[in-house]
């Protein structure tokens, strides 16, 4: 797995699907990284995956966390 848009475990990102003591190489050099997982059962992982709670339910935060973009993005909060 090699991810190519935002990571974002938030919203089902390719990050979202690491699991604890799943083999991974990160190379910050090229930006990659690299899950040691087949494509199969990424798939499952992915068919199985439910969005976390959000950390806030209102005010500022909650308002940041609905509207900004993501940092590839450049963090905008403009629509």
């Amino acid at each position: 797995m090699r991810p190519r848009k935002p990571m974002r475990a938030q919203v089902g990102g390719p990050i979202a699907l690491v699991r604890d003591g799943d083999r991974i190489t990160v190379d910050a050099e090229r930006r990659v990284m690299d899950a040691h997982v087949t494509d199969e059962e990424m798939a499952r992982r992915r068919a199985e995956w439910v969005a976390p709670p959000l950390k806030a339910t209102s005010g500022t935060l909650y308002k940041y966390i609905k509207n900004a973009a993501s940092a590839s993005d450049g963090c905008i909060t403009d629509a």
